[in-house]
């Protein structure tokens, strides 16, 4: 991967807000598209997406505090963590989730296990939310545009599930498959992805600890726009290796073609671990700004290997992570 970084030796400032050209002219297309409509019809999301809210505020989802991933950051506001977030489905700007995931029905629910697995089977959310104790652990995340947060989602380890379908010998990498429903999802009419939405692991990856089937955050389950009903939270990756609204999981030999590495893929590899050494092509990673500390004088907080989770170092022991990024 070429490592570039701005002519003057200064790192780009506010990097996350500088948006892919491929991007920017999707979404062009996007909004003239949904022009005609975009009055009465983004009311009615938006009025949606409030009682969809209103709704998860009274559906609390408690976790048992993990003491093994103890966190000293301040937690992000929950505002914060509702209302800026990636989800190209609902569109592409970091509003755009909030505005327009009221859409999305989230009951009935469930994810199809297929694959390289000696039980392959379909749990709805309710079977899943009885498979293994629910945690509370807070997480940093860390997105590839240069910004992150701290959130306590409640889940339990991904490992429990794979536990339970019993992998063969052949499953060496997981596949998550997203929810792509035009009806309800009104950034699928954009080109920017080719839908639905794939993300993988590699199998030990997905084994370790760390690796959360996430259904909660803030003792609540999960608002539409982050990832409803079910996702992965992975900290130590750049978030868009964490797959939301997860339909399908299935078990593979080789390793999956994911949505970001096909779009553009000398911008977003396989691995996507945390690493301040690896530059985006147009803009330093050695720094990251914490939501909410946004004032002027806020001085950007150092970017961290493995965005602080040294613990996972050893799956990567002999990797060329400047080559597999």
């Amino acid at each position: 991967m070429l490592i570039k970084r701005s002519p003057n030796g200064v790192d780009i400032p506010f990097a996350s807000e500088i948006t892919p050209k491929h991007i920017f002219e999707s979404r062009r297309s996007f909004i003239r598209q949904v022009a005609v409509g975009s009055i009465a019809g983004g009311a009615l999301l938006e009025m949606a997406t409030r009682q969809a809210l209103a709704q998860n505020a009274a559906r609390k989802l408690a976790g048992k505090p993990n003491p093994a991933y103890p966190m000293m950051d301040r937690q992000s506001a929950y505002k914060d963590a509702t209302t800026y977030n990636n989800f190209y489905e609902f569109g592409t700007d970091k509003s755009d989730p909030a505005k327009y995931a009221g859409s999305l029905k989230t009951r009935p629910w469930s994810i199809a296990i297929e694959g390289e697995v000696k039980k392959p089977m379909t749990l709805d959310l309710d079977s899943l939310l009885k498979l293994a104790p629910l945690e509370e652990r807070i997480y940093r995340l860390r997105c590839v545009e240069g910004w992150s947060m701290v959130i306590p989602w409640v889940g339990y380890s991904l490992s429990a599930l794979i536990k339970k379908v019993e992998p063969t010998g052949n499953a060496k990498f997981i596949e998550f498959v997203t929810l792509a429903d035009p009806k309800q999802m009104p950034g699928l009419r954009s080109p920017v992805l080719d839908w639905p939405y794939v993300e993988g692991l590699r199998i030990d990856e997905a084994h370790h600890p760390l690796a959360l089937l996430t259904f909660g955050m803030y003792g609540e389950v999960l608002p539409n726009q982050n990832g409803a009903p079910v996702r992965i939270v992975l900290p130590w990756k750049y978030g868009f290796k964490s797959a939301k609204s997860i339909v399908k999981i299935r078990f593979v030999n080789e390793q999956p073609k994911t949505a970001w590495n096909i779009a553009a893929p000398q911008e977003y590899g396989f691995y996507a671990n945390v690493n301040p050494e690896v530059d985006h092509p147009r803009w330093s990673q050695a720094s990251e700004r914490r939501i909410g500390e946004d004032s002027f004088f806020t001085r950007k907080r150092k970017t961290l290997m493995f965005n602080g989770y040294s613990e996972v170092a050893s799956l990567y022991a002999g990797m060329d992570l400047k080559k597999l990024f």
